[in-house]
């Protein structure tokens, strides 16, 4: 894999465009490479953000030996005599002679000495208040390690923390758990032609990408502060370094709206050039939204801040999202590379040439296929609203229906952070 070896510089986009996926491969390393430093927190802070290290189990699970079922635990052959009884949470004495039992609860620790369990639906009593039944020849209770092993490396470094991880967690008996805490992230809203309020008017467009690039970011795993949201910034260098310079200090990453070009207001390059950035990637061969970049600035305290330049049409932006800032995040984050699971194309989608196309599309669940969606120019929503994700067509090629191509998932509402 190639390095981006210059500094930005306003004709940084004179070099040919990165291909899309060495563009989402450079990003990932990059990402990696400054990943956010661990640090411990409460289990019960721990969802949505990412092993730092591997999950181990403190102890056997289950610990000790506990009932599957509500019934007797005996000791040798029946009819037994009720000896006590043994609830969940209780520590029971063991059982010293044969024809004994006692009560047993689901979940109760196994009294030691015990042969069998005995279910409660299965077993009668005598004349005499001894129980009696025939036990199932199938082991009716949990041995210890059935589920793990003490030690036993149950998720690796890089695993996303859900529900499901923060209650095996508590079931090993962690109380905290050492986590890559969630990137902070900014967005910079460039450009004088923007309204943030009310509808389009006097050669004037409404911004929408002010609004929606933070929830985009917040379904990557990323936080956004309300007040880390900045813009419009004025069309002019000044404004923008400055910008720039405000929103780096207290983030991992700025998402930047528009500028990407070298329009006469385009001003983004030269801005990365005056604070010293280098790209790690400047422009990207994929349709739509080529002219995005990445690059890199070291901060005074030597780390490492990114600012991903989004163009400024809509949908544009949102191709920069899914090829650059999502591969960051997951780096960033600790995780593995995202992966990409593959669909049948149910009609035909038009290769871009020589640029890889991401074409908005439907996916149903159930068929595994993917259908392309209408209303999807660079400056449109209405399509990318309705839409499931980007089937991927590689340059040079172009998508038949039935032919089986990857696909870019859209995130759903999971793993949202505030």
């Amino acid at each position: 894999m190639s390095v981006e070896p210059a500094v930005a510089t306003d004709r940084g986009a004179e070099r040919p465009p990165v291909g899309w996926a060495e563009a989402r491969a450079r990003v990932y390393a990059a990402g990696r490479a400054d990943a956010v430093a661990s640090v411990e927190v409460p289990l019960v802070e721990a969802d949505g953000l990412t092993l730092a290290e591997p999950l181990t189990t403190l102890t056997d699970l289950p610990a000790f030996p506990t009932s599957s079922v509500d019934g007797w635990a005996v000791r040798g052959n029946g009819p037994w005599r009720v000896v006590g009884r043994v609830l969940a949470g209780g520590t029971p004495p063991p059982l010293t002679e044969d024809g004994t039992t006692m009560e047993i609860a689901t979940g109760a620790m196994l009294p030691a000495g015990a042969s069998e369990v005995l279910r409660i639906e299965e077993s009668t009593r005598t004349a005499d208040g001894r129980v009696a039944g025939t036990p199932r020849t199938a082991r009716e209770w949990r041995v210890p390690g059935e589920e793990a092993y003490a030690g036993e490396e149950l998720l690796p470094a890089g695993s996303p923390v859900g529900p499901g991880v923060v209650g095996l967690a508590a079931s090993c008996g962690y109380d905290r758990l050492r986590v890559h805490p969630a990137p902070r992230a900014a967005v910079l809203v460039f450009g004088d032609e923007l309204l943030t309020d009310g509808p389009p008017q006097a050669g004037r467009v409404r911004d929408s990408l002010g609004p929606a690039v933070p929830a985009w970011l917040r379904r990557y795993g990323a936080t956004v502060a309300p007040a880390a949201v900045i813009g419009p910034v004025a069309d002019t260098l000044p404004a923008h370094v400055a910008a720039l310079r405000q929103a780096l200090a207290g983030v991992d990453l700025i998402c930047t709206t528009g500028g990407t070009m070298h329009g006469p207001v385009d001003h983004l390059h030269p801005a990365l050039a005056e604070l010293g950035a280098e790209y790690v990637v400047n422009t990207v061969a994929v349709r739509p939204g080529f002219p995005m970049l990445l690059a890199r600035i070291t901060g005074p305290d030597g780390r490492n801040r990114y600012v991903a330049g989004l163009p400024g049409n809509p949908q544009s932006a949102i191709v920069a999202l899914v090829s650059l800032v999502a591969p960051l995040l997951a780096g960033l984050q600790g995780r593995p590379a995202p992966l990409l699971p593959y669909v049948t194309l149910a009609e035909p989608v038009a290769g871009r040439g020589d640029y890889t196309h991401l074409a908005l599309v439907r996916v149903d669940p159930v068929l595994g296929t993917a259908t392309p969606v209408r209303h999807v120019g660079s400056a449109m929503l209405r399509g990318l609203a309705q839409a499931d994700g980007f089937a991927v067509i590689e340059p040079g090629s172009n998508g038949e229906a039935g032919t089986r191509v990857p696909v870019v998932p859209l995130p759903l509402l999971a793993g949202v952070r505030s």
